[in-house]
């Protein structure tokens, strides 16, 4: 009992008179479809009296023909007109929804704002900002910290493969002249005994570039 006195929305209405009109169009188009099929009859019994010479009874079949003709355009044009009504209902029903949904978007807009601190909102923008700049320095100072000891630690491990290189190949070169030159420069020395002191790293390394560069 509720259902039958609740108060029809707007939607309710417009889907009601929507209803009516597609119903209005299929009477039209079953009216018209009739006014066709009477046209047929009538030119045929037009033919048949023509044939028979009786011309008083073709020029009434003829008023007839064109009164129905007439009333057959009619029917278009009312089609028309109900298809128009319907378009405009659907456009005015559209435009109903987008006022209503500008009015909702309206009021939650004006919430927004009423709540919303320009000068709060300014300053937590401005704060970020500040903070997001001290965390960028941060980071590239970081970074930077980061490549120079990469860079100092690859350039010490760059040199050190060079030196071995470069003993490698010293060594490769000169091992047949080691000997004869610690013999040749040290063997009148009275500390020349083969000790194992003589093969201290520094000592060694340091007679091995003296003959290189001899």
């Amino acid at each position: 009992m509720a259902s039958l006195f609740k108060k029809k929305t707007v939607d309710d209405i417009i889907k009601e008179q929507n209803r009516e009109l597609r119903g209005t169009q299929r009477a039209i188009t079953r009216d018209r479809a009739a006014l066709e099929k009477q046209e047929k009859q009538l030119e045929l019994e037009i033919k048949k009296m023509a044939k028979t010479g009786n011309k008083e009874a073709c020029k009434v079949l003829a008023k007839q023909l064109v009164q129905l003709r007439k009333q057959k355009n009619r029917t278009y044009a009312v089609s028309s007109k109900v298809t128009s009504m319907s378009t405009q209902t659907k456009v005015m029903n559209s435009q109903m929804k987008m006022a209503g949904a500008m009015s909702t978007t309206a009021k939650t807009m004006q919430a927004v704002n009423k709540k919303m601190d320009p000068q709060k909102t300014l300053q937590t923008m401005q704060n970020f900002q500040k903070e997001n700049m001290k965390m960028e320095m941060t980071e590239e100072m970081i970074n930077d910290t980061l490549d120079d000891i990469f860079d100092a630690s690859d350039e010490e491990e760059e040199s050190q493969d060079i030196v071995n290189q470069v003993l490698d190949e010293i060594g490769i070169e000169i091992s047949g002249k080691v000997w004869q030159f610690l013999l040749s420069s040290h063997a009148s020395s009275p500390s020349f005994p083969f000790s194992n002191s003589l093969f201290y790293e520094p000592l060694f390394y340091s007679l091995i570039l003296e003959v290189s560069l001899s």
